[in-house]
């Protein structure tokens, strides 16, 4: 067996179990997993050699298959072992990578693939050993003039969720954690005594008026109570989401512990009321409860349908006292777009604001073509982005007024003119 060290890759092989070398490499395998983000344990490895040794290696996809069914726990995990079972198992595509990597060649104008969600970190995990013991060998010093340079936490800030290495994921989660939740109330039906007021409490002045039999009557106050709208929730889960979901739950467990009144309700092909499970106090354990409890976590999606399933269900529950409703989807919808529009105007006349957060609006030449995206696309208030740390920053402004403009509808909404 060679190690990613070398530089030579591994290769799998087919020996019989008992000689090492193949359980070597599933025990090493194990390992890149763990530093990956995964959570494979001792009794998961002992399973797949001994899953190994019961099936053979008949072919590549029923390895993938036997090691995916015993190390994969979470559907949101499963792009992550593709793409480290991709690297890790593919020594000539391997080596290729590394020789073009380090050998000068000239400039390919072709088109560059895009990067697969969690390349990053199983990357990062592969090759952490090799990158630590080279920088422990002899490392000159170098003096670096930083005045003109940007400063790591500024490099995080931008970065996108679905590249971040799994250190970079749990610095963005602390960040998340010191981030200022949104301040922002609006005024009741309630009244409260007030020293100083417009209104007067010509109710109040009577009562206190009765305790001296009338012979002084002071004014009293009144002015309307105020407190924060209730935020409800709607996350996309399928497939082209999940990776974006699942660090913006973490935004929103940060939300509910400092906020009242948030509700979540993450949708695929189905709506799945996950409130309960947000309101735990540890937010891994209420990650982990909302995806045991969602049946189709990076499935399929149908957006209209999960839309008239909350209106018709929970939205005389959750949208009253000016709620904002915060839409988190890419807009693909598979089916039929007249349902869609239809469900999406009844939810925006349902609440106060609806913000729709758009993962793809990380990309510069985004355009209102999806019959999803312009479906929905007239019926909401505001649209941003939500692929890194600053968007989220944004979302705080926006929800606590301080953001004067409403994203990017305004552009989308000249280009879906074009097309109709």
């Amino acid at each position: 067996m060679q190690t990613p060290g070398t530089g030579e890759g591994i290769v799998v092989v087919t020996p019989p179990i008992g000689d090492g070398r193949l359980a070597d490499n599933i025990v090493y395998f194990g390992r890149v997993l763990r530093k990956a983000g995964l959570k494979p344990g001792p009794g998961a490895v002992a399973d797949a050699i001994s899953a190994v040794s019961v099936i053979g290696i008949g072919s590549r996809e029923e390895f993938h298959a036997a090691l995916s069914a015993i190390f994969v726990k979470r559907h949101e995990d499963q792009p992550v072992f593709d793409e480290a079972f991709r690297l890790f198992w593919r020594s000539r595509d391997l080596v290729e990578k590394m020789i073009a990597m380090m050998s000068p060649v000239a400039l390919d104008s072709s088109e560059r693939e895009k990067a697969k969600a969690g390349a990053s970190r199983v990357s990062d995990a592969l090759f952490a050993a090799r990158d630590r013991s080279s920088r422990e060998r002899d490392e000159p010093d170098i003096e670096i003039d930083a005045r003109m340079t940007v400063s790591g936490s500024e490099v995080l800030r931008r970065t996108d969720f679905a590249q971040m290495t799994a250190d970079e994921l749990s610095e963005a989660r602390r960040q998340i954690e010191r981030m200022a939740m949104p301040v922002d109330d609006i005024a009741t039906r309630r009244h409260r005594p007030a020293p100083r007021s417009r209104h007067v409490d010509a109710r109040a002045m009577m009562r206190a008026a009765m305790r001296t039999g009338g012979d002084l009557i002071l004014p009293r106050y009144r002015e309307r109570r105020r407190r924060p709208p209730p935020v409800v929730v709607l996350a996309d889960i399928s497939g082209s989401m999940s990776q974006y979901t699942r660090i913006f739950l973490h935004f929103l467990h940060v939300l509910t512990e400092r906020r009242r009144q948030v509700h979540t309700f993450l949708f695929g092909t189905r709506l799945t009321n996950v409130t309960r499970q947000m309101r735990n106090r540890d937010p891994d354990e209420a990650i982990d409860q909302c995806t045991g409890v969602v049946r189709d976590w990076s499935g399929g999606t149908r957006i209209g349908e999960t839309f008239r399933e909350f209106n018709h269900k929970w939205a005389r529950r959750v949208l009253g006292q000016g709620a904002i409703v915060l839409l988190i989807t890419d807009g693909l919808e598979r089916e039929g777009t007249e349902l869609l529009a239809a469900e999406t105007d009844r939810l925006h006349r349902s609440c106060r604001r609806l913000i729709w957060l758009n993962p793809l609006l990380r990309f510069e030449g985004f355009e209102a073509r999806a019959r999803g995206v312009r479906a929905i696309l007239p019926h909401v208030d505001e649209l941003r982005p939500v692929h890194n740390l600053n968007s989220l920053a944004d979302l705080v402004a926006a929800l606590s007024g301080t953001a004067d403009d409403g994203g990017d509808r305004r552009r989308l909404i000249n280009d879906l003119r074009r097309y109709q």
